[in-house]
């Protein structure tokens, strides 16, 4: 099974030869693909090769590319990643809105959930206390909105009563950049079971090619936040950056074992679809820490 996040930050060329990617500097060093789990580019001046662009795509490899800035802002998905995509865009497109609407429900759920037992973690004993309040308010595609209520008590409580997330500042990048890469890895988990990222269960941006993937992720978010909160970045430089594509590494709880974020992310993913398929929002799976 994959295991390792390899990120790319100076000028190379990398290549494929036998099942290894050669990445070729002033010193030359080869990584076995089966062991790549996630692959970072950071650095637009990297050059990559046809083959290894083909075998990376085959071995489902996770691939993000990123600007002159060193922000994610493309990554690799292929065309068809399962034998019956057709069939299963076709079950996708089938959801009814009331099942929809109840595991949107349920998920919103699980993310505040999330953010409470962090506020109480935190002593934030009554803002927590006023997120669990909102457990019994939310209804089939929370039509009260009680995620957006539930975001600004949660994270004035972490960064300040002035703290919005529209704002530019280092704590607003590192939670996006932290963000980004969740994302991907739902994207291609998404491709990989046959689906569609852009038809999603609640969003429903004509703009956004990801519906699906923003959807799910949304529980995961908090494992960003957390580690956010605790560096407490000062500057948001490569290094921290490196922090934060790290978290797609650490151990969590899920099916009753213990796996890195990125396989809880299959299990999750694959029982989310379960529900959705069968009907039966007990299948769902959500992790724990």
């Amino acid at each position: 099974m994959s295991w390792r996040t390899i990120v790319i930050t100076s000028r190379c060329k990398l290549d494929y030869k036998m099942g290894f990617m050669v990445v070729r500097a002033e010193e030359t060093k080869k990584i076995f693909l089966d062991e790549i789990a996630v692959l970072l580019i950071e650095n637009p001046a990297v050059s990559l090769t046809g083959c290894l662009l083909e075998v990376l795509t085959e071995k489902k490899i996770r691939v993000i590319f990123c600007d002159a800035k060193r922000n994610p802002n493309a990554e690799l998905v292929p065309y068809f990643n399962s034998y019956d995509c057709s069939r299963k865009i076709k079950v996708q497109i089938a959801w009814s809105d009331d099942l929809k609407g109840a595991v949107w429900a349920d998920i919103v759920a699980e993310k505040i959930r999330k953010q409470a037992d962090f506020l109480e973690e935190l002593e934030k004993i009554n803002e927590a206390g006023l997120l669990r309040s909102y457990l019994y308010q939310i209804e089939p595609h929370d039509i009260t909105n009680r995620e957006g209520h539930a975001a600004k008590v949660y994270f004035n409580a972490l960064f300040g009563m002035d703290f919005t997330r529209s704002e530019e500042n280092i704590t607003n990048a590192a939670l996006n950049y932290g963000y980004s890469i969740i994302l991907s890895a739902f994207n291609r988990e998404i491709v990989a079971h046959g689906y569609l990222t852009q038809l999603g269960i609640f969003h429903d941006n004509m703009f956004n090619h990801f519906n699906l993937s923003c959807d799910l992720m949304e529980p995961f978010r908090i494992l960003v936040d957390r580690k956010v909160k605790e560096m407490n970045f000062t500057d948001f430089t490569s290094e921290e950056k490196h922090i934060l594509v790290n978290v797609l590494n650490k151990t969590v709880m899920i099916n009753q074992t213990k796996q890195t974020v990125l396989n809880a992310v299959k299990y999750y993913t694959r029982s989310v679809f379960d529900a959705l398929n069968e009907g039966d929002l007990s299948l769902i799976q959500f992790y724990s820490l």
